[in-house]
């Protein structure tokens, strides 16, 4: 037998282990002898390397046994590595063994940022991952607390109330980058007008996502029970008319005086200040023992027109009567009070409309203003009982009526006589 050996050794091939035992880790091997012999590293021998799943070969699949007892090339099961894992911005991932075959590796994000795709990716045989298409996107609304406005009152005399407040700051909850705060309605430091105001802020992160919050402003105005205008007078405001600080005024028609207060102010306790305001009919008394006194009566109350003549035959006394009859109106719009001088001290008559003044009475007017007994005379006095025109002559009530209307004060009675629709 070993003859036989010899002989297939030298001439034919060999039957003895002639290479290295064929040993591969991670892997395994199929080999071909030339004659099926048992052996498989004789001469000659071919031999196919398989790796596991999860190895891949490095070096040669399939290598001879040469004559030089080696084999013909070298080789070794590798674990599979995958490439790198693209990092998601905002995010990031850990694996179980890193980039080798198997490796498990879960994804996360930054606060703020939530997951969208692959929730984790492992490491094939393929050397490619079974998953890694994720992102961390920022899909959270960003934070914004608006102001918290109580209730203002409108200052005196006002019907707005200045409002402000600080610009609420927005936080987002990824990477604090807001771009755009944008407010609906008047911005702080605004006069609002009394009511209820809802305003909003709204802010933008830069993906987009957006949160709005919502506040009132509320205007109070603080208000008086309305006045009502006097009988026989009328009634001027300023302002509302019944808001806290507004003022109204009151005036009398001719014939009437103010009793009461000539002013009202709608004070912070919503109470009118002063007292209840009436036009009463003027009532001139005539026992009083001097000129000065009979007049200081219609001081800034109303205008005289004092008409003096000899006697009531007076031609130019009863023309002038005459004309003044038909212009009643007129003088009691132009508050002028008529006082009739007529007659020669003692048998004189002195007249205030259906009021009779005494004689020495009479007499003290004529000497005060310097009229004479025996000739018709005419005095306008204004209501600070200053001589404003004379006449020696009778005139027309026009006449009378156009000298009153250039007085200043006159001006302002006429302006709210328009107002109140008062004329003749």
């Amino acid at each position: 037998l070993l003859w036989l050996c010899y002989l297939i050794f030298v001439h034919i091939s060999p039957c003895v282990p002639w290479c290295a035992a064929v040993k591969v880790k991670h892997g395994h091997v199929s080999c071909q002898t030339p004659r099926g012999e048992r052996n498989k590293n004789v001469l000659g021998t071919r031999c196919k390397i398989h790796c596991k799943t999860g190895y891949e070969m490095h070096g040669s699949s399939e290598i001879l046994c040469m004559a030089s007892k080696q084999w013909s090339g070298n080789y070794a099961c590798r674990e599979v590595r995958c490439p790198k894992l693209a990092m998601p911005s905002n995010g990031g991932y850990k694996c179980s063994d890193g980039s080798y075959f198997n490796s498990r590796c879960q994804f996360f994000c930054s606060p703020g940022y939530t997951l969208r795709g692959d929730l984790s990716a492992s490491c094939q045989s393929s050397r490619t991952w079974s998953g890694g298409n994720s992102m961390c996107v920022d899909v959270d609304p960003p934070v914004i607390k608006c102001p918290n406005i109580k209730e203002k009152t409108a200052e005196p005399g006002k019907l707005t109330a200045k409002v402000t407040w600080d610009t609420p700051e927005g936080k987002d909850t990824a990477d604090g980058i807001l771009t755009d705060v944008i407010l609906k309605g008047k911005p702080s430091g605004s006069h609002f007008p009394e009511g209820n105001h809802k305003l909003s802020y709204t802010v933008f992160d830069r993906a987009e996502n957006k949160a709005t919050c919502r506040f009132n402003v509320r205007v109070r105005v603080r208000r008086c029970t309305p006045l009502s205008v006097p009988d026989n007078g009328w009634m001027k405001c300023d302002s509302a008319g019944d808001n806290y600080g507004a003022t109204c005024e009151f005036r009398c028609l001719g014939g009437y005086e103010l009793r009461g207060s000539a002013a009202r102010v709608c004070q912070f306790n919503m109470e009118w200040s002063g007292l209840e305001t009436s036009c009463a009919p003027m009532n001139i008394n005539v026992g009083v023992r001097s000129a000065a006194a009979l007049l200081d009566q219609f001081y800034e109350k109303r205008r005289i027109l004092i008409i003096s003549a000899p006697s009531a035959a007076n031609h130019y006394y009863r023309f002038q009567m005459t004309n003044l009859q038909h212009a009643q109106c007129g003088l009691d719009l132009r508050h002028v009070t008529v006082i009739e001088l007529v007659g020669v001290y003692p048998a004189q008559i002195g007249r205030i409309s259906h009021r009779l003044i005494p004689p020495g009475l009479a007499l003290q007017l004529r000497l005060l203003l310097q009229l004479s007994q025996n000739s018709f005379n005419m005095v306008l006095l204004d209501k600070q009982g200053v001589d404003k025109q004379r006449y020696t002559f009778p005139i027309t009530a026009a006449e009378i009526f156009t000298t009153i209307d250039t007085f200043p004060l006159r001006t302002e009675e006429a302006t709210l006589q328009k107002e109140a629709g008062q004329s003749c």
